[in-house]
């Protein structure tokens, strides 16, 4: 393997100390990449228009991390959905239109790209199955948490032995929406009122985002947690694409988190 300056991952304490060495797992932030310009640093966004030996070499990186080879990075075509893709040995770089895969393949690395949606890590570390989802409103309204979850059950994993983290999101603070969004929300859960608080501007309301994934996780039955790390004003770690779409630049990089069981 080529020797290459490797990225400095945020790592959950909760997940760590839950799984113990067999799997390794890291929230990526945008420092440590060859990316520039607007897509300044450790852009991995395949989607992006960035320069493609840039983003090439920055998944590169994020894998040689894991002490993986570049092709074992396996991503997905991220669509706002609640659809999960199993990746088994026979992964040959496909890019499914999901927004979750789950393995039991030691050396594979499963990465979800996020840009102010939540990136999910799940693993139990004692049946050696992990799961990556990317859960933006859509997708966490919608089952893709759960379906991770049930995904992970198939191939072994006991509900009580799974860990899952929010790794940077968009935070309360940052995420105002309309009153159709609102609507939208109550209309499925009028519980789902408690995610909302009062704007500055009328009629609108404050998302948080963070805590409907966390409460739907824990209500899947898992041991769940968040970094609590907002990507919007935080423009030195994390890529944002609310951000960018208020500074009307013409595109946004995108982010990794990624999860690898070791191999023996």
């Amino acid at each position: 393997m080529q020797d290459r300056p490797l990225p400095t991952p945020i790592e959950s304490p909760l997940l760590r100390e839950a799984v113990g060495d067999r799997i390794r797992h890291g929230f990526f932030t945008r420092n440590g990449g060859v990316s520039e310009g607007i897509y300044a640093g450790l852009n991995v966004g395949i989607g992006s228009n960035d320069d493609l030996d840039r983003v090439m070499e920055n998944r590169a990186r994020v894998a040689a991390w894991f002490g993986a080879r570049p092709e074992k990075l396996a991503t997905v075509h991220q669509v706002h959905s609640p659809e999960v893709f199993v990746v088994d040995e026979t992964y040959a770089g496909e890019r499914p239109q999901v927004d979750a895969m789950v393995t039991t393949v030691p050396g594979l690395v499963l990465g979800v790209l996020s840009a102010d949606c939540g990136p999910i890590l799940f693993a139990d570390g004692e049946n050696g199955v992990i799961g990556a989802a990317h859960a933006g409103w859509k997708g966490a309204l919608t089952g893709v948490l759960e379906n991770t979850i049930e995904a992970m059950l198939s191939l072994g994993a006991a509900r009580d032995r799974i860990t899952a983290v929010l790794g940077p999101s968009i935070g309360p603070a940052s995420y105002e929406v309309g009153p159709e969004f609102v609507e939208r929300f109550l209309g499925f859960d009028a519980s789902y009122q408690a995610f909302f608080s009062p704007s500055n501007k009328p009629g609108h309301a404050m998302f948080d985002l963070p805590s409907l994934t966390v409460k739907r996780l824990r209500d899947a039955g898992v041991t769940a947690d968040s970094l609590d790390l907002d990507t919007y004003p935080d423009a030195d770690r994390f890529f944002s694409y609310r951000r960018t779409t208020h500074a009307q630049e013409p595109d946004y990089g995108r982010q990794i988190s990624a999860i690898s069981i070791r191999e023996d």
